[in-house]
């Protein structure tokens, strides 16, 4: 499955509440989120419109492996 290009950083942090994400902080233009689904973790979020496309396939590439589901799998649950 294809990335969305025109994420922003408040969208994906939207979106990864789905998953039991919930913002912990925000530090300027970085928001952190935090589950405590399937082991504690945490990934932090640029607020940036749109985000980077390398910066997204890092995030969602951890994701997946916190969740131990691949990439498409993590995609079609969020979009």
């Amino acid at each position: 499955m294809k990335l969305p290009r025109d994420l922003t950083g408040q969208e994906l942090a939207k979106s990864l509440e789905t998953l039991g994400y919930m913002i912990a902080r925000q530090t300027g233009s970085h928001i952190r989120l935090t589950t405590q689904e399937n082991g504690e973790h945490h990934v932090t979020v640029p607020n940036h419109s749109p985000i980077k496309v390398g910066t997204l396939n890092a995030i969602l590439k951890d994701i997946a492996d916190h969740f131990e589901i691949d990439r498409d799998e993590l995609l079609r649950r969020l979009f």
